[in-house]
């Protein structure tokens, strides 16, 4: 397995990478999509359509990518006033999220392998600041969520990293969404690390293609349900099923 502590910066997806809230936003959307293409007549709801058209999309792109699929087309909606009982694609998506922070407000634990890289990457010497490398990678989020916050404070997570590039920040930024490279490069650059000295790490198809495009150094597929080969012909590196196999043991040999 490579050594992460060999490059300037981690950037680290979230949901499904971080913590398990992929497996949230799945029942979520599962919920809001069965009863609305019930009622529209269209072809049911199944667990495929979450990783074909859902999984790592920002929250609007992955409405209408679902929507397309079955040939149904609504209004975009108005970001500002829409309500979750409209039927809008900006609607349709404040419907999803009104039952994940729900679920939510009851507590997160993140994945204790990923805690342990983390807590690796942390014990490192001489952490880089923006612009200023140091021995050890620097951190970021890069979510496509625009819950990232409230899912890392739910987690206990929230201070372990300087930057969280989420889907508001996209937004304010008028930064394309995975697959495109935008919010990783986005990320690299405010942390004035160089993408070829960077690492990315994703569970979604759609961003381990972003990392791929972006010309990262190491682009990491994480298998929560995608699929390995799936990860490795979108543009992964490496496929690991949990971040406990990119920590290091004592003697410095990779972990098995």
């Amino acid at each position: 397995m490579p050594d992460l502590r060999t490059f300037d910066a981690v950037l680290f997806d979230l949901d499904g990478v971080i913590t398990p809230t992929a497996d949230l936003h799945r029942a979520a959307w599962a919920t809001m999509f069965t009863e609305f293409l019930q009622d529209r007549g269209a072809a049911p709801y199944t667990e495929q359509d979450y990783y074909d058209h859902l999984d790592g999309r920002s929250r609007d792109e992955g409405v209408q990518a679902l929507l397309a699929s079955r040939g149904i087309t609504l209004p975009l909606g108005d970001a500002a006033t829409a309500t979750p009982t409209e039927d809008t694609v900006v609607g349709l998506g404040l419907r999803k999220n009104e039952d994940f922070l729900r679920v939510l407000s009851q507590g997160m634990d993140p994945y204790p392998g990923s805690v342990a890289l983390l807590d690796e990457l942390d014990s490192l010497d001489d952490p880089g600041t923006a612009g200023k490398p140091g021995t050890a990678p620097q951190v970021a989020i890069v979510s496509s969520s625009k819950n990232a916050r409230q899912v890392l404070t739910a987690a206990g997570l929230v201070d372990r990293f300087g930057l969280i590039v989420d889907g508001t920040v996209a937004a304010a930024e008028g930064l394309l969404g995975k697959p495109a490279p935008d919010t990783y490069l986005f990320a690299a650059r405010s942390l004035g690390v160089d993408p070829s000295r960077a690492v990315v790490v994703e569970d979604a198809t759609s961003g381990v293609a972003s990392g791929r495009a972006g010309g990262f150094g190491l682009v990491v597929g994480v298998d929560r349900g995608a699929g390995h080969e799936t990860l490795l012909d979108a543009g992964a590196d490496i496929v690991v099923s949990d971040l406990a196999e990119l920590t290091t043991n004592e003697s410095g040999d990779d972990a098995r």
